[in-house]
């Protein structure tokens, strides 16, 4: 099988792991830039263009796009599309994932359990955003922010007023969502691939931080995860027509609740927290659906 992973960068944890995952298991790999890809848009012959190559000869890509490179990025994964090219993560899933309002929406549409989040416009309306939320301490959160850049949390009324009037002040779109003490400052990321979730771990949040993420200052730990919060992942990730996905999840007294499903998920933490080689388990699921074979595992997640 011929491989492209479409990454900006080779040397990259993830990129490496992939690409050294399918090489061992005896495919051709070759990894692109997609912001160097320029593309042939016609309806007899699309094609896409690499250092002058075209890219033809491909059977499957996989998608790790940066989210400030989202709008271009989707459209080289879409031009594949066009081209019948196997992609483990579809274009318009990507672009619902890295929409945070747009995924929430369609997630509370299909009943999945998530922070109560509230999202306005005008800052004249503040006050009544915040009795939606239920009061301070709320969660202030950018829109377009990643690994916890852009996240707020105010503990007071006045505290929320400031911080959001500052967003809404810099045109800066924002969600606001309750504040759930009770998962004391950690996360859960499940890593799913195709219809199970593969390896789990806790993320908790450096001492005085209640952000879990690893680039925060959060330590990571193997978990095992609840029959509903497995379900929970997995149903999340298949909504969003995403077949690789990193879920993360708070554990409420109301049982899990999704903050994010994140569609180019990092290998390195989760990889070195569980000792799961989820490179590998990627790259089978790719096989297998190149072949038309993918179904369902019957082995059951030890997660």
């Amino acid at each position: 099988m011929k491989l492209a992973i479409l990454s900006r960068d080779a040397s990259l944890y993830s990129t490496s792991r992939l690409r050294e995952a399918a090489e061992h298991r005896g495919h051709e790999v070759k990894v692109v830039d997609y912001l160097r890809c320029y593309m042939n848009i016609t309806s007899s012959r699309p094609h896409v263009v690499y250092h002058g190559e075209d890219l033809t000869d491909v059977d499957a890509i996989i998608p790790r796009i940066g989210a400030s490179n989202t709008f271009y990025g989707t459209a080289v994964v879409r031009q594949f599309e066009m081209m019948g090219v196997f992609t483990p993560n579809r274009s318009q899933a990507i672009s619902r994932s890295r929409d945070k309002l747009r995924s929430m929406q369609i997630l509370a549409a299909k009943g999945i359990g998530l922070p109560v989040t509230g999202f306005g416009h005008s800052i004249k309306d503040i006050e009544g955003l915040l009795e939606v939320i239920g009061g301070p301490p709320v969660v202030v959160k950018m829109l377009e922010g990643t690994q916890g850049i852009g996240v707020v949390l105010a503990d007071t009324p006045a505290a929320a007023r400031s911080v959001i009037e500052a967003f809404r002040g810099l045109d800066v779109n924002i969600l606001v969502q309750e504040f759930v003490k009770e998962a004391e400052g950690a996360d859960i990321r499940a890593f799913v691939v195709g219809n199970r979730v593969v390896a789990a771990m806790k993320r908790q949040g450096a001492p005085g931080e209640f952000r879990s993420n690893l680039h925060r200052g959060g330590k990571a730990t193997k978990i095992k995860l609840t029959p509903k919060e497995r379900s929970t992942a997995v149903r999340a990730a298949g909504i969003l027509g995403l077949k690789v996905a990193g879920v993360d999840i708070l554990r409420s007294r109301r049982g899990p609740v999704v903050l994010e499903v994140n569609s180019s998920p990092g290998l390195e933490g989760i990889e070195r927290t569980t000792e799961i080689d989820v490179a590998d388990t990627i790259i089978a699921y790719i096989e297998r659906s190149v072949a038309g074979a993918d179904k369902k595992s019957e082995t059951p997640s030890p997660y």
